[in-house]
């Protein structure tokens, strides 16, 4: 591994001095629920709880963020999605979670899975959001405006609330990356029939989202295709509020909530400045925002 130390702030000046050149690149975040998929782990999201490795919990999800991946069953999406983790090709970005969500063993595992001489395009799954947060909001969004936007999003999701024109949008919904798997083919059509360049991709679809910017930079990458995750949700209507209660970087941003991953900062694997622990502490009572549901805010 290359002993370039990478920084919070310095990844997100790097990404969005890209989009300000016009340089096409991919990013692709794998979360802690791609991490879980990548180990072929189980992984159900439901109404009223979760399954994660050998861990069981209660909470509520809203239909947007259910999920469910089964190891075995659902071998074509574990396919997939290594697929997409371990892709080379120039300007094609990973992101990968950070040591204190997941650990350091499961840190090391990604680390081992990217392999020698591929640092360089791996970068932080937490990017977009967290501290940086503020700055994608004042900064990046409004880069979008400059580009023909494609946009893979929630059935339920209102696009008139969103600071900028959305071109083409594909409509995913509960469970997406079993049941709307052709969404990925959907998508390379539409770019191959529009001659598409310069286009800017953004995808909140869950693993579903892995899936289309590999194969869909592989194919096109004169575009450019980003995860975005949930970061655009509080812009997506009353049909999209989950984010309220488990999603801390927004309502600490959009709803002054104080939570502590507003100002969370990640660090790389070499960074001599890291904590030794967690630089966000489990919430250990709960707040306005996620008493009601009884879950930890994420």
């Amino acid at each position: 591994m290359s002993h370039n130390v990478k920084t919070f702030s310095g990844e997100f000046d790097k990404f969005l001095g890209k989009l300000k050149s016009g340089d096409n690149f991919a990013f692709n975040r794998f979360s802690d629920g791609e991490l879980f998929m990548l180990q072929n782990q189980p992984l159900i999201l439901h109404q009223n709880g979760f399954v994660t490795g050998n861990l069981e919990g209660g909470g509520r999800y809203p239909k947007e963020e259910q999920k469910e991946f089964i190891p075995g069953e659902h071998a074509e999406q574990h396919k997939r999605l290594m697929k997409a983790f371990t892709f080379r090709k120039e300007g094609h970005y990973r992101g990968i979670c950070a040591k204190e969500d997941v650990g350091s063993d499961n840190y090391k595992w990604l680390l081992d899975i990217v392999g020698p001489g591929d640092e360089e395009h791996t970068t932080f799954a937490n990017l977009l959001i967290n501290a940086n947060y503020r700055r994608y909001v004042d900064e990046m969004i409004p880069l979008y405006k400059e580009r023909d936007v494609v946009y893979v999003v929630n059935e339920a999701a209102d696009l008139e609330g969103l600071p900028f024109k959305v071109k083409k949008d594909f409509r995913v919904g509960t469970n997406c990356i079993v049941n709307n798997i052709h969404t990925i083919d959907e998508v390379l059509e539409y770019l191959d029939k529009e001659n598409a360049k310069d286009y800017l991709i953004l995808c909140s679809a869950s693993a579903l989202s892995n899936y289309i910017v590999h194969e869909g930079y592989k194919k096109f990458s004169n575009n450019t295709f980003i995860d975005i995750g949930s970061n655009l949700n509080p812009y997506l209507g009353n049909n999209i509020q989950g984010w309220k209660v488990n999603r801390g970087y927004l309502n600490h941003y959009w709803m002054n909530s104080g939570s502590a991953y507003g100002d969370r900062v990640d660090y790389w694997h070499n960074d001599p400045n890291a904590p030794n622990k967690s630089t966000t502490p489990i919430l250990t009572k709960p707040n306005k925002f996620n008493n009601e549901f009884n879950i930890k805010t994420k």
